[in-house]
């Protein structure tokens, strides 16, 4: 098992990958952050001076993240990196089982809070969902006519532990509830993990590509309202009138409700089927008490 891409996501599948019983290689710039479970190799994936491919890899993860929000990283990171890995595994002449690339619901756009799943058409609306659908079809072409299957997973908005954002914006005070329902979409890392290691290791053959998201779409007014009340703080205030994308990006997430329908049907189960089970087990860890 090749993990390229070992952040915060890639760890913690790839331990979930070792405590399965699979060796688990890990590709990251600092390797020594790594867990003792995953082998960690020094590699950047920009670079296409990338390590050797074990011979014996049954499976790739590949989960990057962009450095910083600009086009420019987005591409390096998604399109470039993900091109350097696939060369990688054609300079070494390692033909995996099965690839799976970490993607994004961005590339499915503003559906104006209406329900999208996987057949729907992509129709991505910032530069982040552009080129993260580039680097899909990038994937899906150099594999097109062989043996190794193609999986991606399109990630809802990432939050767990070290993953706090909105909570921490409640507890701030800066959050904002915005004008207008605005549906939203995430996942629990844990679960997110939980699937990635699930869609690589089950026997049936997958379907191309996955939604990975929990099963309650939810407006964002409605998170925010409940963090307050779990935090025992006031309401947050309602803006005045929607925010305005910059940079050639919309508004965070679009407006939207992702269907797991298809994941789902894999077997799949979530640890964390909804935000209130996810939010509530993070506010536990940090030692929150409720009402």
């Amino acid at each position: 098992m090749l993990m390229a891409g070992c952040g915060d996501l890639g760890t913690e599948a790839g331990l979930r990958f070792a405590a399965a019983g699979h060796r688990v290689v890990g590709w990251r710039r600092s390797p020594e952050k790594l867990p003792a479970e995953i082998e960690g190799v020094a590699a950047d994936l920009t670079s296409a001076e990338l390590p050797a491919v074990p011979a014996d890899t049954s499976a790739v993860v590949i989960a990057v993240a962009a450095d910083s929000s600009t086009e420019a990283a987005y591409r390096a990171a998604y399109v470039d990196g993900l091109g350097n890995v696939l060369d990688a595994l054609k300079r070494d002449a390692v033909r995996p089982r099965r690839v799976l690339f970490v993607s994004s619901t961005a590339v499915c756009g503003d559906a104006g809070g209406g329900w999208v799943d996987e057949d729907a058409t992509p129709a991505p609306d910032g530069f982040s969902g552009r080129i993260i659908l580039e680097a899909e079809e990038l994937l899906r072409g150099h594999f097109e006519g062989t043996d190794t299957d193609t999986v991606v997973l399109r990630l809802g908005g990432i939050y767990g532990p070290g993953r706090t954002r909105l909570i921490d914006q409640v507890g701030s005070g800066s959050a904002v509830i915005p004008a207008e329902v605005r549906f939203t979409n995430r996942i629990h890392r844990d679960d997110a993990a939980a699937a990635i290691v699930h869609l690589c290791t089950m026997e049936a053959t997958p379907h191309p590509v996955y939604l990975g998201v929990d099963s309650h779409p939810a407006d964002m007014g409605e998170v925010l309202r409940f963090l307050a009340e779990e935090l025992g703080l006031p309401c947050p205030p309602t803006a005045s009138r929607e925010p305005e994308g910059s940079a050639g990006q919309p508004s965070r997430g679009g407006n939207k409700r992702c269907s797991n329908k298809r994941l789902r049907g894999t077997g799949f189960e979530f640890s964390f089927p909804t935000y209130r089970e996810g939010y509530r087990a993070i506010l536990e860890g940090k030692g929150v008490r409720h009402p």
